[in-house]
């Protein structure tokens, strides 16, 4: 529940921070955020699928084509799912939201917190990472998630006030459960037919795809990769 934790923690400063300043960002100090989060990223992620990949050199690059394998079926599954698409429109309906509302509007309260509340949860990764933390307790993924929300926050409440950091209690619940879930019931299971490693690698592959898209280096469609985490286990197993 480390990665949760500091979620909340960075909704909370984010909108405190936001209250107490009154004025955004800078575009220098957006973009000191914006690179150093993508040099964090792009090292927790790799990280994660080293530490996820051993034995011989073979070994290991067996290992890896079945994470690149996992991300190529779960992209294709994704797709089917219309993950993406999914997060899309949620994303779109938010930018709505904040177009339609200016600061004194009745019910930006509300707006705000639900706004908020959609974005932070149905994040890609807010699943990737609530899993990740419940698997191996890395929560590297969701620290990297909190800073995010917590500059964000910063700007939204700028335009919704303190509604916004009221966005912390379902991301508490959401993250949480997942993590919790993924702690008690999966890790279990996973761990006794050794298959966490595989769930490990492919993840960390797709944390390091999230640096690609905070970097603007390629536009990535990351909620289709989820079934990735879904697919390396099986791949794993059945090869064997």
């Amino acid at each position: 529940m480390i990665g949760t934790a500091l979620n909340v923690a960075g909704i909370l400063v984010g909108g405190v921070a936001g209250l107490v300043r009154r004025k955004p960002l800078s575009p220098a100090n957006e973009s000191f955020f914006k690179v150093a989060l993508g040099v964090f990223t792009v090292f927790y992620g790799l990280r994660l699928t080293w530490l996820s990949v051993n034995g011989t050199f073979l070994q290991i690059l067996r290992q890896l084509v079945i994470a690149v394998l996992a991300l190529m079926l779960g992209k294709l599954t994704g797709q089917l799912l219309r993950l993406q698409k999914m997060s899309n429109r949620l994303g779109r309906q938010a930018r709505d939201q904040i177009a339609a509302r200016k600061p004194g509007d009745p019910g930006q309260l509300s707006a705000g917190f639900q706004t908020c509340a959609a974005l932070f949860c149905a994040a890609p990764l807010a699943i990737l990472g609530s899993v990740q933390d419940g698997l191996s307790a890395y929560y590297y993924p969701l620290a990297v998630k909190a800073v995010m929300d917590g500059l964000a926050t910063l700007g939204f409440v700028l335009l919704f006030r303190w509604s916004v950091m009221l966005a912390a209690l379902p991301v508490l619940v959401f993250q949480g459960t997942l993590t919790l879930v993924c702690a008690q019931f999966l890790k279990p299971f996973l761990e006794a037919q050794g298959l966490v490693d595989s769930v490990n690698a492919a993840g960390g592959l797709v944390v390091f795809s999230v640096a690609l898209v905070i970097l603007e280096l390629k536009k990535i469609e990351l909620a289709d990769y989820l079934p990735s985490l879904i697919f390396a286990p099986l791949i794993t197993w059945i090869c064997r």
